[in-house]
């Protein structure tokens, strides 16, 4: 089936099928988000500011982490699934020493590939806030990867604003929604806007993140001696 064909479809009217079809895991962000106390909420608003507005100071950083993450969450379920072993911790531990090792000679891929993650969780975001079919939400993320991928291999810098843009935009909605359901005045607001509003979520990641581009790009101009 091509795209065409997929997008074509994906037009449809979503109605009681797209909820019988629903695969965002809506249920399980918002109880991450409302499992954060307020410290945490904070410390995610704090982090998610330096990301958001000097990501490109410190995006070597940032793209050790990432990997560093992601090679604890392959090592876990490597360890986990495919080999059969008990100890998922030190699967973990050498997914994530062993990634984190390899993103510092390949800091250059490694942001082009932030860049393009990053691309398709924005596309995706536009897919699911436009209401199509979600069975179909891959083929949005797919479109972003390959257009994030292809500019971040262009331009560098695009990548490095893009990806950090985006992650301090993250951190901060989950921070300020989690302060938000802290308080009962705006708790049951928050929660059925979330639930019931499917641009509401892409929408409050792409503002800060779209703001978050334009300040970076602003910085790195100013900045003559930045570079990788």
């Amino acid at each position: 089936m091509d795209c065409v064909t997929i997008l074509a479809q994906a037009v449809e009217t979503a109605g009681p099928q797209a909820a019988e079809e629903a695969v965002v895991p809506i249920e399980s962000f918002w109880a991450y988000i409302t499992s954060l106390n307020e410290v945490e909420a904070a410390t995610f608003i704090s982090f998610g500011a330096v990301c958001l507005l000097y990501g490109w100071r410190v995006f070597k950083v940032l793209v050790v982490i990432s990997f560093a993450l992601l090679g604890l969450f392959l090592g876990i379920v490597i360890t986990d699934k495919i080999v059969g072993l008990n100890s998922q911790l030190m699967g973990g531990l050498i997914g994530m020493g062993l990634l984190a090792v390899l993103s510092v000679p390949l800091m250059r891929w490694s942001v082009c590939i932030l860049g393009a993650v990053a691309g398709g969780i924005l596309a995706s975001g536009i897919w699911y806030a436009s209401g199509f079919l979600e069975r179909y939400i891959w083929a949005g993320a797919l479109i972003g990867m390959v257009a994030g991928g292809m500019i971040s291999f262009i331009i560098f810098k695009v990548a490095v604003i893009l990806f950090s843009s985006l992650g301090g935009s993250g951190l901060i909605v989950v921070g300020i929604l989690a302060l938000l359901y802290r308080y009962p005045d705006t708790s049951g607001s928050v929660e059925n806007v979330v639930f019931t509003q499917r641009w509401f979520l892409p929408v409050a990641l792409m503002v800060p993140t779209l703001t978050g581009i334009f300040l970076q790009n602003k910085f790195i101009k100013s900045s003559k001696d930045w570079d990788l």
